[in-house]
């Protein structure tokens, strides 16, 4: 999902292997995620998304006075918090050691990957491959 306040910015769902970049969104009050090269296009994550940061991820703290903050994990899945009010932000990241980050606090110019889409969205993408073309086979799910 894309954040509320995201929502005059074209936008597009994320895709496996997508590289990521936070931007500052110049018709927003926030920052999301873009593909690399499509600066004025939000990449919207599903909650579960999985995505790995190139460093060590770095954000502005609750109080600018206290300045940067840094999370020693490179690898994140995404979700929402705040769901009861909808005047905040959602879009958040869930790191290994359970430090939640939201994206709107991520430092501009950090690149990701993303890893690996929830299964329901990855059932999807299979499903509609399928439909576009009926002759193509569809390996079994092995889990």
């Amino acid at each position: 999902m894309c954040d509320y306040s995201l929502h005059l910015v074209a936008s597009r769902s994320a895709k496996v292997g997508d590289k990521l970049v936070a931007t500052d969104f110049a018709r927003s009050i926030t920052r999301g995620f873009s593909a690399v090269g499509e600066p004025d296009v939000a990449v919207c994550l599903l909650p579960g998304t999985e995505i790995a940061f190139e460093h060590e991820v770095q954000y502005d703290r609750a109080f600018s006075l206290f300045g940067k903050a840094r999370v020693e994990h490179k690898v994140a899945r995404f979700r929402q918090v705040n769901m009861d009010d909808p005047h905040v932000h959602h879009d958040a990241l869930e790191f290994p050691g359970g430090q939640i980050v939201m994206v709107t606090r991520l430092m501009p110019g950090q690149r990701a990957t993303v890893l690996q889409l929830p299964a329901s969205a990855h059932d999807r993408e299979r499903t509609n491959a399928a439909a576009s073309d009926p002759m193509r086979e569809i390996e079994p799910v092995t889990e």
